[in-house]
């Protein structure tokens, strides 16, 4: 019952300390005084502690305007922040002997970050103890020997006992069991160390009394207190009247914190006048800590004293040890051992990335990307740090105050340069050797729209066929931008032509996503060979930025027209005879085709071609000017009517074509009235052979009967050739007949040469042939040739 009682008694005070929370709970004074806060340890968490938004003189959701957070060197979330009210909450049940251990007090500062703008408060939370741990003995018994000659007044030194909690409920007294030989005195050596002593009150007999057991009880100042026991088991030793006695009752070592285990701190030494047993001394730890007993180990025998675990400075700084030697008749001498701990660099900087902004706008000047605070553990010089960067990084470093750094942008940013920088943050100690730790931080550069699109060329030309399928691609114009995201997005469009009679809507078209060029009809050549017009590129940024491109579209011919022939015309009325006279010369022009092509370039390259003729070897034809001549001399077995098929035919591919007939008619003068031929057969060749060798005979007379007179006129030109008559006939200058054809510069003809081209019929059957008659500007009559004399008809006809 009674343990109950103390239970609850117990449950009833901590409830008190929860809920008063310390009527100090605060902030401390302005100035450079952080803000302190007051909590009892093992408190429920989330228990509120202050409002900080009133300690900070902040208005009303101003803390979370400002983007305020909680920073500690702890690394753990024992407080928490409402921004929104500004209250400070307890984050965690604190165990304050974990936190802090024996050192009191038990402060844990904590910064208080806002970033807009960047400002930071300092303040602590002051952990107040409970009266949660009992006092605990490291030893359950205590063994003491103690000779029967021993005088009453002698004291003996006990192990004290360990309590965790600090300040009243801490170890405050020790108890004995009843007893008539013995009690206990208290003593106080500093810093809340109490020690029990053991005094003897009467000469004991061990005889009488060669053992007793003790009770030895360690009380707290707890309310209510708490306890501990220990058996101290007392054994009445015989005579032994001389203790062992150390050579230095103090021993001080500095060791570096990098010691391997099982170096060597000291070595203490004690002598013992005795003999026997009674002069073997035994070493060992006296009332060690348990932290003591972890880290060092000592030779009972030889008294050397070695490490048992590492050491670390940042964790421990000096320890006292207090070594017993005790001799075999149970007397013992003790010294005190300090061990100082001296600091070397182990501990690289540490970096706390506090805030970080990883997406920087590239128009941006002066922007705090990141907050952090750099710490280093060790001490002296150890803990002495620098800061750094890369120095070709637009970024820089500002120190604030405890340690705390930021880095913001020197200058304005360009994406489209640099879209991610990586820096790297070094810290570095000056301690010997330097330590450095590098922390990495990668900012991406976010994009604004200040690159307009850029076509890949500043002009395109594209060719397209004539009499194309609508809907043909034609081509693509491409531009790019710079700049990302929505503002990289190009859409195109056709811009309105600058010659307002070019009908581009219903010509072409342009995809607006990717820049394909469509055909919207088909294209003539003919009537179209090329036009241009405005591309223009757009991006989708707000404000959106554009470019403009030349498009110019050519359309190439195709062989889509056949040649079309201007002389002799075939139009399907009588047709049109040329006269040859019988003593032409071979290579005597009959008569010269006239077409025309409407396409272009090799398509409309002619050449021309004899397909059939009514005596084959007799005419030729130059496949490039469409002249048909005499292929050799004329003989009187020549038929006299001939019929010509001609190929007028272009380059294209495939090559077009037209046919051509053309009537040629042997004459032996041009005075005879001639008839219109009629058709000729295939082969030429005149059904009655009497008829031929009439008509070879008559033609032998004429022939005769015209060389002779031909002889005469030859006479009488070269006379008058003397006297200034040699000279041409000038043609008169007037206009022309419209029954003549200008062909003048047209085909391929070299001279210029004008044609009566088609007979003049009349009512009767007989109808006078009027002969395709050149009118020549100039007729030089050599003398070889044949003059116009001897041609009386073809004198009438001129008009001589």
């Amino acid at each position: 019952m009674k343990g109950g009682m103390e239970a609850r008694a117990e449950r009833a005070a901590r409830t008190r300390q929860v809920l008063l929370l310390w009527v100090f709970l605060g902030v401390s004074g302005a100035g450079a005084e952080p803000l302190r806060y007051f909590v009892a340890e093992e408190t429920e968490r989330g228990t509120f502690l202050a409002n900080l938004a009133n300690d900070l003189r902040l208005g009303a959701g101003e803390l979370a305007a400002r983007g305020s957070r909680i920073v500690s060197d702890q690394n753990t979330g024992f407080l928490l922040l409402n921004p929104l009210t500004g209250d400070l909450l307890l984050g965690e049940k604190l165990d304050r002997e974990e936190l802090c251990g024996p050192t009191e007090p038990c402060v844990l500062p904590f910064q208080v970050l806002l970033e807009k703008p960047f400002q930071i408060f300092r303040a602590e939370l002051w952990v107040r103890d409970i009266n949660d741990h009992s006092p605990v003995f490291l030893e359950r018994e205590i063994p003491l020997k103690i000779l029967e000659s021993t005088a009453p007044g002698a004291a003996f030194l006990l192990e004290r006992a360990q309590d965790s909690d600090v300040g009243t409920n801490n170890l405050r007294n020790y108890t004995i069991s009843a007893n008539t030989y013995f009690h206990i005195n208290v003593h106080d050596r500093g810093e809340g160390n109490l020690y029990p002593e053991l005094v003897l009150d009467r000469v004991l007999d061990r005889e009488e009394l060669p053992e007793l057991r003790l009770t030895l009880t360690a009380l707290d100042g707890g309310s209510p207190p708490r306890s501990g026991t220990a058996l101290v088991r007392i054994l009445v030793l015989d005579i032994n009247d001389n203790a062992p006695a150390f050579v230095q009752s103090l021993y001080s070592v500095q060791v570096p914190e990098n010691s391997p285990v099982g170096s060597l701190v000291a070595a203490v030494s004690a002598r013992d006048l005795d003999a026997g047993s009674n002069g073997e001394i035994v070493y060992s730890f006296f009332y060690a800590t348990e932290r003591i007993l972890k880290t060092f180990q000592i030779n009972p025998t030889s008294g050397s004293l070695h490490l048992k675990t590492e050491l670390n400075y940042e964790e421990m700084q000096n320890y006292t040890l207090t070594i017993q030697a005790q001799d075999g008749g149970g007397l013992s001498g003790k010294c005190t051992v300090v061990v100082q701990v001296t600091d070397i660099n182990d501990n690289a900087p540490e970096l706390l990335l506090s805030s970080l902004m990883t997406s920087v706008p590239e128009n941006s000047a002066e922007t705090i990307v990141a907050v952090f605070k750099i710490r280093d553990k060790d001490s002296g010089n150890n803990a002495k740090m620098a800061c750094s960067i890369q120095d070709d990084l637009p970024f820089l470093l500002k120190p604030s105050v405890e340690n705390f750094y930021t880095l913001v942008t020197r200058r304005l940013l360009d994406r489209e340069a640099t879209a991610e920088y990586n820096i790297t943050i070094t810290v570095t100690d000056m301690g010997t050797p330097r330590l450095k730790t590098q922390h990495n931080i990668t900012v991406l550069v976010s994009d604004v729209n200040d690159n307009a699109p850029a076509f890949t060329q500043t002009s395109y030309t594209l060719f397209i066929p004539e009499n194309n399928s609508p809907a043909l691609h034609i081509g693509s114009v491409s531009a790019t931008d710079r700049d990302a995201g929505a503002n990289a997005q190009v859409t195109y469009s056709l811009l309105q032509p600058q010659d307002p009679s070019l009908p581009l809507d219903s010509l072409v078209s342009i995809n607006a996503d990717n820049g394909h060029l469509f055909a919207l009809r088909a294209l003539d050549f003919e009537a179209l060979q090329a036009f241009e017009f405005l591309v223009g590129a757009t991006d989708r940024g707000s404000p959106a930025l554009s470019s403009q491109a030349l498009v110019r579209v050519q359309v190439l011919d195709a062989n889509d027209n056949a040649p079309f022939v201007l002389y002799p015309l075939q139009n399907g009325s009588a047709p049109c005879t040329e006269l040859v006279p019988r003593a032409a010369e071979p290579g005597y022009l009959v008569s010269k085709v006239v077409a025309v092509d409407s396409d272009s370039g090799q398509n409309a390259w002619l050449s021309y071609q004899l397909l059939k003729a009514t005596e084959p070897g007799l005419f030729s034809v130059w496949a490039h000017n469409g002249e048909v001549r005499t292929a050799r001399l004329l003989s009187e077995r020549d038929a006299a009517k001939h019929r010509l098929l001609l190929l007028v035919k272009d380059s294209g591919e495939p090559p077009l074509s037209v046919s051509v007939t053309l009537h040629v008619l042997l004459v032996d003068g041009f005075s005879q009235p001639y008839l219109p031929l009629p058709e000729v057969g295939a082969d030429g060749a005149q059904t009655d052979p009497l008829t031929v060798y009439l008509v070879i005979a008559l033609a032998s007379v004429s022939s005769l009967f015209l060389f002779s007179v031909l002889a005469f006129i030859g006479v009488r030109l070269c006379r008058r050739s003397r006297s200034g008559l040699v000279g041409g006939y000038s043609v008169p200058e007037a206009q022309f007949p419209g029954h003549l054809v200008d062909v003048s510069g047209t085909g391929t003809l070299s001279q210029s040469y004008q044609y009566e081209v088609c007979l003049k019929g009349g009512s009767g059957t007989t109808s006078e042939f009027k002969f395709l008659k050149p009118i020549i500007s100039n007729v030089q009559f050599q003398s070889t040739g044949r003059g116009v004399e001897e041609y009386p008809a073809f004198q009438s006809d001129l008009g001589f």
